[in-house]
Parts: C-alpha cells; sequence; structure tokens
C-alpha cells in the first residue's frame, strides 16, 4: 500500500513553525552589532533618519541635538517616505535610546510574516513538503538573511509585497465570475480586494521600484480572473486606488523634486548600458552570486509550469522584475539588495519545480526516502551555517568609538572636506560631525565621467576649507594626483585610521 501524498497537518505545521524559528533566530544573531556588515551607506541613511524623528519627539533632547541631528537627517537624500524609520525611530523609547536591535527586529518580524502568507500561497499549488523546502531557501538563503534584516525601507518593502500578492490571489481564487449586478462584490472577495490593495499599496508606497512587479502581478491576476469586462468591476477600480494614489502623492506631487532628480540621475544618465551584452553577462552573474543560477532558472522553470492562475502571476511577475532591471541597470550588478524581492519569487517558482520530486518521494519508503530527508535537512543546514559564518565573521563594535575620537580631532565650527567612508555617514552617526565630500574614485564615477580627474579642481573644492580629512586610504590610493597635493600641505593631527591636513 503507497503513503498518502497528503502529510497530516499536523506534521508539516511542526516543521512549518521549525523554518520560522530558525529564519527568526538567525536575523537575531549578531543583533546589536552597528550596522555595518551589509550596504552600511543605505543602513546608516536610515539611522541618522531614524535619530531625526526620535530626538525631535523625544523631551529631554537639547536644542543642539535636535539641530545636529535634523541637519544629519537633511543631507542624506530622502527619495522615500520614512515609513520604517519612523516605527523604529519611536522604538527606540522602548529601549531608552537608539539602537540598532530595534530595526532589526521588526524588520525580521515583517519577514516572518510575508514568509507565512508565501508559504499559503505555494501551498495552493504544490504539496506541503514541497513549499516548506522552498520556504527554506526563503528563510536561510545568506542573502535573504543579510538583506532582511538590514535597516533599510526593502525588506519592509519585499514583505508586503508578499503578503499584498498573496491577497491577489485569494481574491482571485474566490472570484465569483458573475459581473451583473455586482453580485462578485460580497464580503469575501471585497476582503481579498482590500486587503490585497492596501499592502501592495504599502509596498509601492515604502519604496516605488517595487511598482514594475506590483503591476504586472495586478494586471496579469484581473486580465485572468475576469478577462476583457475587467473595467465593470468596483473592486478592480478600489484595488487599482488603493496601490497607486499613496505612491504617486509622495513621488509625485509631494517629493516631485527628488523623484525627477533619481530618474534623470539613475535612470536617463545610465540607460546606455542596456545595449552593451556586458550588461547582460554582469546582471546575470550577479544573480549567480546572490542566489546560485542553477536554482534562479529552476524557479523560473517553475513559472513556466505553474497550473494556470499561479502561471499567469509568476511569468508576470519576471517580466516586472526585467522592465525593473532595465530602468535601473547600474544597479543591477552592483546593489545586491536592488534584487531581494527575487527571494519569494524564486521560492515560488521552486516550489512548483520541486513538487513532481517531492510527490515522488512519498510515494517511496524505505532508504530512498529517509535519504531524501537526510539530504533535504543537511542543505538547509549548511545554508544556515553559512548564513550564520557570514554574519558573525567581522565584528564592528569598535566603530563608534573609532568616529567619535575622528570627530573630536576637530572643532565642531571647522569648515572640514573629507575623503571619506559612505558619505560622511559613519562621522554623523557616531562622531556627531557633518563635513563636505571629497569625490570619490568608484565604478558610477568612471561610468558618468570616465575623463574626469577631481584633483584638477581641488583648489575650487576646498576653497574656505580650514582641515581635509581622510579615512579611507584605499580611495586616496586611487587618486595619486589628490595625494601628491595633500603631501604639500602639514598634518594638522594624525591618529590611527585617520589623517588631518590643515588648509588654513
Amino acid at each position: 500500500m503507497k503513503p498518502s501524498l497528503q502529510p497530516r497537518p499536523q506534521t508539516w505545521s511542526v516543521v512549518l513553525v521549525l523554518l520560522l524559528a530558525l529564519g527568526g533566530l538567525l536575523r537575531l544573531i549578531d543583533l546589536t552589532d552597528p550596522p555595518l556588515d551589509f550596504h552600511s551607506s543605505r543602513q546608516l541613511r536610515n539611522s541618522l533618519v531614524a535619530r531625526e524623528i526620535y530626538y525631535n519627539a523625544l523631551p529631554s533632547a537639547t536644542e543642539e541635538q535636535r539641530q545636529l541631528a535634523t541637519s544629519f537627517a537633511s543631507s542624506v537624500g530622502k527619495y522615500e517616505p520614512p515609513v520604517i524609520e519612523t516605527i523604529v525611530g519611536y522604538s527606540y523609547f522602548l529601549t531608552d535610546g537608539e539602537n540598532i536591535a530595534v530595526a532589526r527586529i521588526w524588520v525580521t518580524i515583517f519577514w516572518l510574516a510575508a514568509g507565512i502568507a508565501l508559504f499559503d500561497l505555494m501551498r495552493r499549488v504544490a504539496s506541503p513538503w514541497a513549499a516548506l523546502i522552498a520556504l527554506a531557501y526563503y528563510f536561510v538563503l545568506p542573502f535573504s538573511v543579510q538583506s532582511s534584516r538590514s535597516f533599510q525601507p526593502d525588506p519592509l518593502m519585499t514583505s508586503s509585497f508578499v503578503i499584498g500578492v498573496y491577497f491577489l490571489y485569494r481574491w482571485s481564487e474566490d472570484h465569483s465570475p458573475l459581473l451583473a449586478g455586482e453580485k462578485l462584490g460580497d464580503k469575501l472577495t471585497w476582503k481579498w480586494a482590500l486587503l490585497a490593495g492596501v499592502f501592495l499599496g504599502l509596498a509601492t508606497f515604502v519604496k516605488i521600484v517595487i511598482a514594475f512587479m506590483v503591476g504586472a502581478a495586478a494586471i496579469a491576476i484581473v486580465l485572468f480572473t475576469l478577462g476583457k469586462d475587467f473595467w465593470k468591476s468596483r473592486q478592480v477600480w478600489v484595488m487599482a486606488a488603493l496601490m497607486i494614489v499613496p505612491a504617486l502623492l509622495f513621488y509625485v506631487f509631494l517629493n516631485q523634486g527628488r523623484s525627477t532628480e533619481y530618474f534623470f540621475s539613475w535612470t536617463v544618465a545610465l540607460m546606455k548600458l542596456i545595449t552593451s551584452t556586458d550588461f547582460y553577462t554582469k546582471w546575470l552573474a550577479f544573480l549567480g552570486v546572490l542566489f546560485g543560477l542553477t536554482i534562479v532558472f529552476l524557479g523560473i522553470a517553475g513559472a513556466l509550469i505553474a497550473p494556470a492562475r499561479m502561471r499567469w502571476l509568476l511569468v508576470s511577475l519576471w517580466i516586472g522584475y526585467l522592465l525593473y532591471g532595465l530602468t535601473l541597470p547600474f544597479q543591477m550588478y552592483t546593489h545586491s539588495y536592488y534584487h531581494i524581492q527575487l527571494i519569494p519569487l524564486i521560492a515560488l517558482g521552486l516550489a512548483v519545480a520541486l513538487n513532481p520530486l517531492v510527490e515522488y518521494v512519498s510515494t517511496i519508503g524505505g532508504v530512498g526516502r529517509v535519504g531524501f530527508i537526510a539530504l533535504m535537512v543537511s542543505v538547509i543546514g549548511y545554508q544556515a551555517y553559512a548564513a550564520r559564518s557570514v554574519l558573525i565573521a567581522e565584528s564592528f563594535r569598535h566603530e563608534p568609538a573609532f568616529w567619535n575620537g575622528v570627530g573630536e580631532a576637530f572643532p565642531a565650527d571647522a569648515k572640514v572636506i573629507a575623503l571619506t567612508q559612505d558619505y560622511g555617514y559613519r562621522l554623523m552617526m557616531y562622531g556627531w560631525r557633518q563635513v563636505d565630500l571629497w569625490p570619490l574614485a568608484t565604478g558610477l564615477s568612471e561610468t558618468r565621467n570616465p575623463d574626469k580627474n577631481n584633483a584638477d579642481n581641488f583648489v575650487e573644492l576646498t576653497a574656505g576649507k580650514d582641515y581635509f580629512l581622510v579615512t579611507a586610504f584605499g580611495q586616496l590610493d586611487r587618486q595619486p594626483d589628490l595625494k601628491k597635493i595633500l603631501d604639500t600641505y602639514p598634518i594638522a593631527l594624525e591618529g590611527e585610521g585617520y589623517v588631518l591636513y590643515d588648509l588654513r
């Protein structure tokens, strides 16, 4: 007699709880280590915005602290609404001060909640065990652990997106085909429509770049469900309004200057990249580093063989991702967190692709089944260990004291230009000092201005400055002409990790 293809709910539910616990614990390792482990400039930027919110609400804060916090936050480029920063800023009251642990706990909660929705979505097209294997990938992939615990908008954006897609799929499943008299607007489908609109709208509001995938998913599912008569449904128009209006108000009307600047700086100016085959090679290679190309192709294969409704959803999401990548080409092979939304998308396709294999294993017994289970446990365990090893590989606990020392090396009212890390954010965050920035020599600067030598403009860039601070010595080595010029100036102060040149 063949074993049942359907496991008992209590069996897989225990495994689900264990995966949730594992996913949560991994993201809380080294909980209070400064946020310099993953795209430090982006995490510090959020930390400075959260600081402003906290100090402006803190009754005991001095006027000087408030002014400095506001000045720091105003200098970091506010392209998105401060949703996660506000949550974290007010949560600092629970810890009696700034604490990066607060941010990591919040985004971990969001990621776990999205994982539950993702599992139930996968379970609708695959066996619970295939869904659990794919969910393990979502939780223990080292890139997933690093990116989903980072203090930036992307984890909340992706979590809201996953939950919204889940509700959109439920809306499609439970939708009545009857349009006459708006009978489709029963309580059940209205509930899913409103929830889908709210969460997908939140995702787009948190960070507008997800709009490509949100729009693709919404269009595909609505057309699959209602066909050419979609425009007759009030639910569709309500969902569309909830998805579009909040983001439209912020990015187009309230923050038009920043949005326009971002579009021309990162899209229009770099669009020439998509005409080169080298761009697509780099993009694909970068995905291989983050996800493993075999897994990526399995995820795409799963999208192609999924049941009709899920196939429409997954294929549309891949199309949305492709359009998104063509719009922001430079980030596609340089900024790993710009691919965080691929984690749940690949997991969904993976569940479908693995389902035939898992169903076959469920029909056999003995060594075959035990061996397969042992292999899955080993792979998950190895990935979890690798993720943990990445997090503890380097400690940044010494950084706050170092930057505090650098901040004390020059007077608060001194005019300083600096060649320093993370756009000066480390100095603002831990040294409470703000400086002007000497341009960095980076791949982006070389792409935009390949023939520019910043040292030629030394006099103009340093006009009126008292000191030139260097903490990024690797950058100094990449700009030998600047190094020659600085060698002609006296050193006002030198410490381990920094040099302060006197320009007066």
